[in-house]
């Protein structure tokens, strides 16, 4: 009987990556037609919003994932949210959220983001971003982290080393006293809001130096970012100062940093 394809399989041939961004690309194909064209949210149970942008995005990244490897289960947001998030995570599986930042989207910003991740023993080890409306695609894995405008060539991207006057980001609902506060925590006498995974891929790209988050987020907010940073020479630790693993109880994250150099 002949093995079933595996996702690892294309990440140690080197193929993997492309495929995913493909897929990711063509999820922000679908997502760009609803932004800033009067889109409407219904609220989730959790009160965060979702909008037919997001469902649709889901359900081509899905099907785009299964029809090369049917037998790797994939946990994304809006499926997990509708149908109730998975009791317990396999060895091997996708994390998938169609489109980081909704509540931006919503408002016609730019900084929302398509993210898909491959997840192999509670560990990232490959994942795409793709920010729709920025035309850019960021993407890490095994060769290193990398960067592409729609229709260009990769380019290879590396943190910075950490300069003297170093910079934060934080989420943009985090209040400015309270972020001045975390940035001083950490170091820099600067920070800046920003949306969604993008600040896993600034940092990665060396524009900026620490993201801390404080609050919780579900895995697949964070996991194809962190594969990107972690790929470009980054970390992105928990509390007691272990690598941000996956396939927790819930598929939730507690507070954690994220660090260039």
């Amino acid at each position: 009987m002949t093995a079933a394809p595996s996702p690892l399989d294309a990440l140690s041939a080197g193929t993997l990556i492309d495929a995913l961004a493909e897929i990711a690309e063509a999820a922000a194909a679908v997502i760009r037609p609803y932004w800033r064209n009067a889109v409407v949210a219904d609220a989730k149970a959790d009160d965060s919003p979702v909008t037919r942008a997001d469902r649709d995005a889901e359900a081509l990244i899905l099907e785009r994932l299964t029809a090369p490897w049917p037998d790797v289960p994939a946990v994304a947001e809006e499926a997990s949210e509708a149908h109730g998030r998975p009791e317990r995570a396999p060895e091997l599986f996708w994390l998938v959220d169609p489109l980081d930042g909704t509540r931006g989207f919503v408002r016609g910003d730019e900084h929302f983001t398509v993210n898909i991740a491959l997840i192999h023993g509670r560990r990232p080890v490959a994942g795409v971003v793709t920010a729709p409306a920025l035309d850019v695609t960021w993407a890490g894995g095994p060769g290193g982290a990398v960067r592409r405008r729609a229709g260009g060539a990769w380019e290879s991207i590396r943190v910075r080393p950490r300069p003297a006057v170093a910079l934060a980001l934080m989420s943009r609902g985090v209040k400015p006293e309270d972020a001045a506060k975390l940035a001083e925590l950490h170091g820099c006498v600067e920070w800046r809001g920003e949306d969604s995974s993008l600040k896993f891929c600034r940092i990665a790209e060396g524009d900026c130096d620490v993201y801390p988050r404080t609050g919780p987020t579900s895995e697949w907010d964070t996991a194809a970012g962190q594969a990107v940073l972690e790929a470009a020479g980054g970390r992105v630790l928990g509390p007691e100062g272990a690598p941000l693993a996956y396939g927790k109880p819930g598929f939730m994250n507690g507070a954690f940093t994220a660090y260039g150099a």
